[in-house]
């Protein structure tokens, strides 16, 4: 996990299945750090941002798009 990342200019985005909900994984790319956060709390100051390095999202998400079940403990 990384720390320290500047989120200030950040571009959050969502999946466009989410169909504008409030209860989504938003995502946004920061340099080589990838941020994401629960689009509940947008603008919730003391809301929690898990930051993580580029190559460990694209490690997750390409193993979710092969249909790897156990990717959490």
């Amino acid at each position: 996990m990384k720390s320290n990342v500047d989120l200030t200019n950040a571009v959050w985005a969502k999946s466009e299945m989410s169909n504008g909900g409030n209860n989504c994984l938003e995502v946004a790319f920061v340099g080589d750090a990838v941020a994401l956060r629960d689009s509940k709390d947008v603008g919730d100051p003391g809301a929690q941002v898990l930051i993580v390095s580029r190559t460990d999202y694209d490690l997750f998400t390409r193993s979710v798009r092969a249909g790897q079940s156990n990717l959490l403990p």
